[in-house]
């Protein structure tokens, strides 16, 4: 996703909440709250479903999880601006961590921790 199309979305969903007078509601102990539990709702969805049923989703079913997705980026955005962090440069900065610490020639096919490597 472009920068410009997530702050595009941030500046929506900051009007969105002022024009209700929510931003007194949306304090980062409460919005991470929100997230975790949507991220709850969004599991639910794949609860004893198998690896492959997981993967084929009905349409429906694929639009239920999409709203969760939704919510959970929804509640991410509103906590980042409400911490003045660019969630974008963020991510960035995370990957080049993530590749330092799992170079692929190393951790090619192998799902542990960084941790657990010799």
């Amino acid at each position: 996703m472009a920068k410009d199309s997530l702050d595009d979305l941030n500046a929506q969903l900051l009007a969105f909440a002022r024009e209700r007078d929510w931003e007194q509601f949306h304090s980062p102990k409460n919005l991470s709250m929100a997230l975790a539990g949507e991220a709850g709702e969004l599991l639910e969805h794949f609860q004893w479903l198998s690896e492959e049923q997981s993967a084929n989703l009905d349409a429906d079913k694929k639009q239920e999880v999409g709203f969760e997705m939704a919510d959970i980026l929804i509640y991410l955005i509103r906590l980042a601006e409400r911490l003045d962090i660019d969630l974008v440069d963020s991510a960035y900065r995370k990957m080049a961590v993530n590749q330092a610490r799992y170079p692929a020639e190393r951790v090619r096919g192998d799902a542990r921790r960084a941790d657990e490597y010799d």
